[in-house]
């Protein structure tokens, strides 16, 4: 599949652009920064519902169309991908911000160990590696769709209406419950438009531009109006039109430039995933303990942190992984 779907791998590289300039700041904007709030509303409207899609559309391709007795074969192998670095990556976080807190300016810090593993795992609206949520509910995803499906692909269009209609129920943030109903569509629709193939792929090739043109004044309008709007209501129209806008739009890029780069941060997607919030979380506490990032400071810290939270983990995978066969399997 990697050899004819670098279209795939291009979004992935898209994607983890906007889910590492989403990581920029954790909580609360600097002082006197009123640019990047709504970009990161507009971003945050649409940028994991993307993901999650792209998550889905792989799914249908390897262990989804696999087969009942297959699917659960490669279910085993998706539980060692996504849960030993969720568990392993969150302790490490836990620990980690415990620890730096005694140095540097880290944000989100728990009162102690046991009240941070409590929200790490239980109460996850307070989780202290929040950032990795994703690898939690797209297992869960992973293996509800499985069961659901039960080998049949023609249950999946019924799965997606009833997801459409369960993401507006007001779940608790216990053990990420809100965010697995939350983005269930999303998975479903990658899911759906995989099986969908190649019709899927000739409609995408028709519609993206004035899909991409739609997501692009949804988009102005989140960043201009979009403060206090409910969340869910402008992810679900916004997060279905990024799929046939910016997947159709990662088509049509021939040999250039921007495919190298694209396809250099798709290739290390899921690694800068996993360690992006911790460099960039490095990064802003050592530069803190020399000036401030209030006003037109940010204009300095932003192309730093994002440096960081891109090409740290590259370089430690490159250089560090790669002498442990393990870990280096495990972060591909």
């Amino acid at each position: 599949m990697r050899n004819w779907r670098l279209d795939i791998d291009m979004a992935k590289g898209l994607a983890i652009l906007l889910v590492v300039f989403g990581h920029l700041v954790a909580r609360q904007d600097p002082q006197g920064v009123h640019w990047y709030e709504p970009l990161r509303r507009a971003i945050y409207a649409f940028h994991m519902p993307f993901f999650l899609y792209l998550s889905g559309l792989v799914a249908s391709f390897s262990f989804l169309a696999a087969g009942r007795r297959g699917g659960w074969q490669s279910a085993r192998a998706r539980a060692k991908r996504l849960l030993i670095p969720f568990f392993g990556l969150g302790l490490l976080v836990l620990a980690g911000k415990l620890v730096a807190a005694r140095f540097l300016f880290v944000d989100h810090v728990p009162a102690s160990f046991a009240l941070g593993l409590v929200a790490l795992f239980w109460h996850t609206a307070d989780s202290p590696a929040l950032s990795i949520w994703y690898l939690f509910v797209l297992f869960v995803l992973s293996l509800a769709t499985l069961w659901a499906m039960n080998g049949k692909p023609t249950r999946l269009p019924w799965l997606l209406a009833a997801s459409l209609a369960l993401c507006w129920l007001p779940l608790p943030p216990y053990v990420y419950a809100d965010r697995v109903f939350t983005y269930a569509p999303f998975f479903l629709m990658g899911a759906v438009a995989g099986f969908a193939e190649p019709g899927w792929n000739i409609l995408m090739d028709r519609l993206w531009p004035l899909a991409f043109a739609a997501l692009l004044a949804g988009l102005i309008c989140v960043a201009l109006w979009g403060q206090g709007v409910e969340q869910k209501a402008v992810m679900l129209p916004l997060g279905a039109l990024s799929m046939p806008a910016l997947h159709g739009a990662m088509r049509r890029i021939g040999p250039s430039p921007a495919r190298v780069v694209l396809l250099f941060f798709g290739r290390y997607s899921f690694m800068i995933y996993l360690g992006n919030t911790i460099c960039i979380g490095l990064a802003k506490g050592v530069m803190l303990r020399f000036t401030n990032w209030d006003d037109t400071h940010f204009l300095f810290f932003a192309p730093v942190l994002m440096a960081a939270g891109l090409f740290g983990p590259v370089t430690l995978k490159h250089y560090g992984f790669s002498n442990l066969p393990a870990l280096d399997r495990l972060t591909d």
